[in-house]
């Protein structure tokens, strides 16, 4: 099991830059990709979005890809021909005007920046090795994230649903004795209104067993139990389960609202209630899970 919930980070020499890739993702129902690039490097963009769908199959993931400043500072970035060529410019522009000329250190600093030189962008099939290694490194970073949260979130589960499990088991340890406590409420109100009925009279014979066909939970209860064997099972199944867990989750709660619909018993209402509570708060988390 995979959280929908990740992040993952890569950094690496490219050229005179420093690349640094990161991938996160948050909840979302299908695979929504959002991949940026560098100028320039719009080509690469195909092959990204393979490399990451394989590594996620639902989710908000966003790949930024940063270029830094030029690594090697020690260097000049600046030429100091062309910065003494534009101070004689400047010079004989002042002259020409019968202007005094002497550079100050903030005039020189204003030229030196001026003239500064932005160290050329790698071309995006000379970086792709790189950014290969780099994107590589941040997804696997980004996966163990997800794996992790992931075994968190099948620990929850595994608790919810043998909650589920005990709340069913309440039910089906109640339902057999709803019918008999029908029968004896049915007589208690007959006596009370002073109707001389014989507890065998065929009409009251025939209430008590339409009462016990309708509320007989019998199917629900087994199709609830076959729901949660196959719920466990997908938990630790491989791949995507984000979907196949949410349709369960919605036939789980048909039957728990047909159970509740149909037993008229306070003891099986409680249950309900709480089978009820239970199962929000599963397709809650749920929603975190790819």
């Amino acid at each position: 099991m995979k959280s929908m919930t990740g992040y993952g980070r890569g950094t690496a020499g490219v050229g005179t830059y420093t690349l640094t890739v990161q991938v996160s993702s948050v909840n979302r129902k299908s695979l929504d990709l959002a991949i940026r690039l560098p100028a320039g490097w719009e080509s690469l963009e195909a092959g990204v979005g393979e490399r990451v769908r394989q590594a996620a199959c639902r989710g908000r993931v966003t790949v930024n890809f940063e270029l830094t400043g030029a690594r090697g500072g020690s260097e000049p970035a600046w030429d100091e021909a062309e910065i003494n060529a534009a101070l004689d410019r400047l010079g004989e522009l002042a002259k020409a005007r019968g202007l005094g000329f002497q550079p100050t250190p903030e005039l020189l600093w204003a030229v030196v920046n001026s003239l500064r030189r932005t160290p050329e962008l790698p071309a995006a099939e000379a970086a792709l090795p790189v950014v290969n290694t780099v994107l590589g490194e941040a997804l696997q970073a980004f996966a163990a994230m997800r794996a992790k949260e992931g075994e968190a979130l099948l620990a929850d589960f595994s608790s919810r649903l043998e909650t589920l499990r005990r709340h069913t088991e309440a039910v089906a340890a109640r339902a057999p004795l709803v019918p008999a406590a029908y029968r004896e409420q049915l007589l208690q109100r007959l006596r009370q209104a002073e109707l001389q009925l014989d507890v065998n009279d065929e009409r009251v014979l025939r209430e008590i067993a339409l009462f016990a066909d309708r509320c007989d939970v019998t199917e629900e209860l087994t199709r609830l139990r076959s729901h949660f064997d196959q719920f466990g099972a997908l938990l630790r199944a491989e791949g995507e389960i984000g979907r196949k867990a949410e349709f369960l989750l919605q036939e789980i709660g048909r039957e728990v609202n047909t159970i509740g619909s149909k037993a008229n018993d306070l003891t099986i209402a409680r249950a309900v209630i709480e089978l009820k509570n239970e199962l929000e708060r599963v397709r809650e988390q749920m929603a975190n899970v790819e």
